[in-house]
């Protein structure tokens, strides 16, 4: 059975609030009433990109018969808020540790991977849900509400999936590839090809791009 302890609940709190407040900033800089306006919206992608991420790690150890519990790093939210500031946000806000240091390469890479995968499915699904719903998008309020959380969806979870695949420090990418090279390279490739796609061009561009009108 899944399971959070009170303290792996208020870490993933703690940094989902201040990602929220990341993701804000680095998309309207510092304009409060704008910042609050979108951080609804950007709390939807962030909470789901933060907790699916580790029921993934979660449901993997307990294939192996483990527990994976979340722990907060407080240095890469802060280095996350301070890039917001600059128009991106580069931020790890925590890492899953193992109940057990006896895991094989293998086991560890599966568990530690299952995390980043789960934000680039998540990140797939909401922007094919954005493609879908965009024409009903525009005369609806509601409609429209919800293709902007999938906008931003697919923007946070591409990060998500791209900073913890990074292979330093504790990142679930140190553990995946000392598992399999070719793995990491194709999963890491995914997710900065989504990230940079996200930066470029653009979310409501892309869905643009699917639905062929540009």
């Amino acid at each position: 059975m899944l399971r959070f302890t009170k303290r792996e609940a208020a870490d993933l709190m703690i940094a989902l609030i201040v990602l929220s407040f990341c993701f804000a900033i680095s998309t309207v800089k510092i304009d409060i009433h704008k910042i609050l306006s979108l951080l609804p919206i950007v709390i939807i992608g962030v909470a789901s990109g933060t907790i699916l991420h580790e029921v993934g790690h979660k449901f993997m150890a307990m294939r192996y018969g483990y527990q994976s519990e979340f722990k907060l790093w407080p240095i890469g939210l802060l280095i996350g808020f301070a890039t917001a500031f600059f128009g991106f946000v580069f931020a790890v806000p925590g890492t899953a540790n193992l109940d057990t240091e006896d895991l094989s390469d293998e086991m560890n890479g599966k568990i530690k991977i299952a995390g980043p995968l789960t934000n680039i499915v998540l990140a797939l699904l909401f922007i094919l849900i954005a493609a879908l719903i965009y024409p009903f998008s525009l005369h609806s309020q509601t409609i429209h509400l919800i293709y902007l959380i999938c906008t931003v969806g697919f923007s946070v979870n591409s990060f998500l999936a791209t900073f913890n695949l990074i292979p330093i420090y504790s990142f679930d990418g140190t553990a995946v590839l000392k598992w399999s090279i070719g793995f990491w390279i194709i999963a890491f490739a995914i997710a900065v090809i989504m990230m940079l796609s996200s930066m470029t061009i653009g979310a409501e561009n892309m869905v643009l791009m699917i639905m062929g009108l540009t």
